[in-house]
């Protein structure tokens, strides 16, 4: 079993005593270095280029927060695990910007530590489950723009001049020769449109037409 070398950064020194024990109990897990300050986290990943660091972003003199770009040029293929007392959003985002895999809070080290060390030794990203809602806002668009409020805004520019003129009575050969189409491109746009809105035939369309005012003077 290979041995996942850690680097721990936290300038209290209860703490890095009590990860210490909690990391090294782990048959594959070894504790190589302690760092107290930024600086000294440099130094140290430079040197001792571990597979892991345990990095806390409040620190005197030079803050991991600071110090993070750093140490991903300092040690590239290392692993930087944020363990932090921060329960902020903006933190988790400015960490994960800078290279961090992951961010676990301090309360909860004794539950999580282990497994989202092993998370991001695999290549994956770990972050408390608290925070999660707030990368999921970012990356999913608000509800009110999921969909258009308005079926017929879904339809592109032509499917809604074919559907109205469908509605309007006309046939395919004549709407192909009004809008310089061929008559099986109509239908393409027809089938299309139809689908969009979850109509199956011309009387249903012609209903949602009424129903939307698409038939009157504004429309072709």
């Amino acid at each position: 079993m290979s041995e996942t070398r850690i680097l721990l950064a936290d300038d209290h020194v209860v703490l890095r005593s009590g990860l210490r024990l909690l990391l090294d109990a782990q048959p594959d897990f070894k504790v190589v270095g302690e760092a107290s300050d930024g600086r000294e986290a440099l130094r140290l990943a430079a040197d001792l280029k571990p597979d892991l660091i345990l990095l806390d972003l409040t620190m005197p003199g030079l803050s991991g927060m600071e110090a993070l770009p750093a140490l991903r040029k300092a040690a590239p293929s290392t692993r930087v695990l944020i363990l932090t007392m921060h329960d902020d959003e903006g933190y988790l985002k400015q960490t994960l910007r800078n290279g961090a895999s992951g961010y676990v809070l301090k309360k909860a080290a004794d539950s999580e530590l282990i497994a989202a060390a092993r998370a991001v030794l695999r290549g994956e990203v770990y972050v408390h489950p608290s925070l999660t809602k707030a990368l999921l806002e970012d990356l999913l668009p608000p509800a009110s723009a999921a969909a258009p409020a308005d079926p017929w805004e879904a339809l592109t520019e032509r499917e809604q001049e074919v559907l109205t003129l469908v509605a309007l009575g006309h046939t395919s050969a004549e709407i192909a020769s009004r809008l310089s189409l061929s008559p099986k491109t109509v239908e393409t746009y027809r089938a299309r449109g139809m689908e969009k809105l979850g109509l199956r035939s011309r009387a249903a369309l012609v209903q949602f037409a009424l129903a939307h005012s698409l038939l009157s003077d504004n429309h072709p």
